[in-house]
């Protein structure tokens, strides 16, 4: 008696090749019609469609339920985005508004005190001219007196 052996695997590789080709074949002739094109133009645009027709429900819906839309929170999100570019250009500004401004901060702080100096050294010359008058009053007066005594 010859004994063979069944071998599963290999029945299965043969069903799946012969199946393989025929769906392959199939598949080519039905891709190639002209209806399948037409057939699959009809389904994209029931698709697109029914697209429209859920969006408009949806924004419905939104709008009875006093909540914002796909579109209007897109429109806040731009909003938020040009108002914080808004602001960093504002910073930027800002910023070199505050480095002008604290330059030229320090050069009045040299200059008030460039002019203090100034003032000092008119105040010390006036108090010398105020003294050197009073010295020369109270001559002319003791000289006054030296005379009239005499």
């Amino acid at each position: 008696m010859v004994q063979s052996s069944f071998d599963v695997f290999t029945l299965w590789k043969e069903i799946y090749n012969k199946t393989e080709n025929i769906w392959n074949n199939t598949l080519q002739e039905t891709l190639e019609k002209k209806i399948f094109a037409e057939n699959l133009g009809q389904i994209q645009s029931q698709y697109v469609q029914y697209q429209e027709l859920v969006n408009k429900l949806t924004e419905s819906y939104l709008k009875q339920a006093n909540l914002p839309t796909r579109d209007e929170i897109a429109n806040v999100a731009s909003l938020i985005i040009n108002v914080d570019s808004k602001i960093d250009q504002l910073e930027d500004e800002f910023d070199a508004q505050r480095d002008r401004i604290i330059k030229e901060i320090e050069n009045l702080r040299k200059s008030v005190s460039s002019l203090e100096k100034k003032l000092d050294k008119v105040i010390e010359l006036l108090n010398q001219t105020l003294e050197a008058a009073e010295e020369s009053k109270t001559s002319i007066a003791a000289a006054g007196n030296k005379t009239v005594s005499k």
